[in-house]
């Protein structure tokens, strides 16, 4: 065996690289709330699913479990952090899309933006999570209202000898 198949072989070994292998969903350890205990509809993959949703310089990490359709982001309700009616209207629009408002309870942290960022950023948070957690029913309904697709505008760079990215500085004759 060469010295390079050595090295293979010794990094593919999992227990001489340290690393612990975790598993992908959590385990029933007979210590759970039997309020919980329900049947997941086809298709779906867990209890709780996490996705990442982002608008412009807006990131948000999303969380959805089972509940009753409670909103908590940044760890206050959806009517404190957001003011405005609109907000609120689009961080709810993919669940009231796919008819999950009251169905589950949404976590999500977001950083980054303007409160507008922020809440397009969650509605897109949202959708992959309803996605992941149940693609046959969920998946088509979402991506027919482009709910499922990053919306790619940015700012644009200023540019050097220019005022920003497309004003110019002030034009003297003289």
């Amino acid at each position: 065996m060469s010295d390079l198949e050595y090295r293979y072989d010794k990094m593919n070994e999992e227990e001489d690289l340290g690393v612990p292998t975790l598993p992908i969903f959590d385990v029933d350890d007979g210590d759970r709330d039997p309020a919980l205990d329900h049947e997941l509809p086809e298709g779906s993959v867990a209890d709780q699913v996490y996705a990442t949703g982002k608008r412009k310089t807006a990131v948000a990490r999303v969380w959805l479990r089972r509940g009753k359709g409670r909103f908590s982001v940044n760890g206050k309700t959806l009517d404190e952090y957001f003011n405005r009616e609109t907000h609120r209207m689009i961080v709810k629009q993919p669940m009231r899309l796919t008819k999950n408002l009251n169905d589950f309870d949404v976590v999500a942290t977001v950083a980054g933006g303007g409160k507008s960022s922020q809440a397009d950023a969650i509605k897109h948070g949202i959708s992959r999570t309803l996605v992941a957690f149940n693609a046959l029913d969920n998946r088509p309904v979402l991506k027919k209202a482009g709910f499922l697709t990053r919306d790619s505008r940015m700012k644009e760079r200023k540019k050097y000898g220019q005022r920003g990215a497309r004003a110019r500085f002030q034009f003297s004759k003289r």
